[in-house]
């Protein structure tokens, strides 16, 4: 019986999202393991969490210039410094829970999990394997920290595994597999149904639109942004998704009434069933997270990328322009021009989704998993 662990934090939900993927799999697929999720930052003082978290999603909400200074920053100078010693202590407290846990490997899909475990390994204080996923489409030093110490590492793309070894990591060690995703993606799913379910014409073409989530999007930018997209997308149905964020509901709703596109719109709050939406839509517009981006991949979607925090996101931003799959509508941009160019015509569209063919990674849990379990 193979015992693993898998270390996640709260600051996101991809990194949540991801160690599921890994754990259900796991479970689904191999009778010999035993797995557990554990949240390394509410383990070590839930108190730290909640202050962490909780400052984090303020300042990329609303300093995202400053958390963009910091997160590029993060392991040079002091804030490096104060970085690696913070993880050094608080490695102390997880020790204990390794040792009483005695895993046979150790998953890690954030980088402070990845600090300590590796830390704890050059220390002699552990002996297990550590695998560490990393969950954007750039690399950043947080995850290399003690890279010597980290036995395998999974990347969404042939650039990051060229990064990592320009940083020393070696070759053998990293895998370029796609970041996890719910295999619920690769469903088969009736089109007509899912169109019935949510009263949609089958025969059109339906737009989702993400403008939940927790922080990083801008209200007042995101309206901006749907109200030019209703105005200009007038043949396409739209699908708003807007979690459980109820203001960005009621902005949602208040434009289509004012535009009296009712007919058009479908509005929604959070819901589980983005697989089938997904399946029947032609185009994705989002932030672009590590999760929701490889998920609009695996989905053959073009992406219209929407105020991405800066740093990881900003990064996931400018990897998907440059791959021909993504278009960034920045800040100082007009949204009614971006718009009315990609739909005068349907060759941008389908040109970024042959691309997305090309840089979509499948069945990356599964394979992730697979790669573990022989180890």
């Amino acid at each position: 019986m193979k015992k693993i662990i898998i270390f996640y934090a709260s600051y996101g939900g991809g990194h949540l999202s991801a160690a599921k993927s890994i754990k259900e799999h796991l479970e689904k697929n191999y009778n010999d393991v035993n797995v557990e999720m554990i949240d390394c930052m509410k383990y070590i003082s839930n108190a730290l969490e909640k202050i962490t978290t909780g400052a984090y999603k303020e300042m990329a909400k609303k300093l995202p210039s400053l958390w963009g200074h910091i997160y590029m920053n993060s392991q040079k100078g002091p804030l490096g410094h104060i970085s690696s010693r913070a993880n050094k202590i608080m490695a102390i407290k997880l020790k204990n829970l390794i040792l009483e846990k005695s895993p046979d490997f150790i998953i890690s899909t954030h980088p402070f999990s990845s600090q300590m475990v590796s830390y704890l390994k050059r220390k002699g204080k552990i002996n297990c394997k550590l695998a560490t996923i990393l969950t954007d489409f750039a690399s950043h030093e947080q995850w290399l920290v003690g890279h010597e110490f980290t036995d395998l590492f999974f990347v969404s793309n042939d650039n990051m595994e060229k990064e990592l070894m320009d940083f020393g990591v070696e070759k053998i060690k990293i895998h370029v597999t796609g970041i996890p995703m719910s295999e619920r993606f690769f469903e088969k799913f009736d089109r007509v149904e899912v169109c019935n379910n949510f009263n949609l014409n089958p025969n059109k073409k339906v737009i989702l639109f993400f403008g939940g989530g927790e922080f990083g999007l801008g209200k007042d930018r995101t309206t901006q942004i749907f109200r030019s997209l209703i105005s200009n997308a007038t043949n396409y149905q739209i699908v708003a998704i807007a979690g459980k964020n109820e203001k960005m509901k009621e902005c949602f709703e208040h434009a289509s009434s004012e535009l009296n596109a009712p007919e058009q719109i479908r509005i929604l709050g959070f819901t589980n069933m983005v697989p089938e939406l997904m399946s029947i839509s032609d185009l994705v517009i989002t932030k672009p997270g590590g999760l929701t981006t490889t998920e609009s991949l695996a989905s053959h979607l073009p992406i219209i990328i929407i105020n991405p925090i800066p740093g990881q996101e900003e990064q996931n931003a400018e990897f998907l322009e440059k791959h021909g799959v993504g278009i960034w509508i920045k800040n100082n941009d007009n949204p009614d021009e971006i718009f009315n160019k990609l739909f005068s015509s349907n060759t941008k569209i389908e040109e970024m989704r042959e691309n997305t063919e090309k840089l979509a990674r499948l069945y990356s849990t599964r394979n992730i998993c697979k790669i573990i379990m022989e180890q």
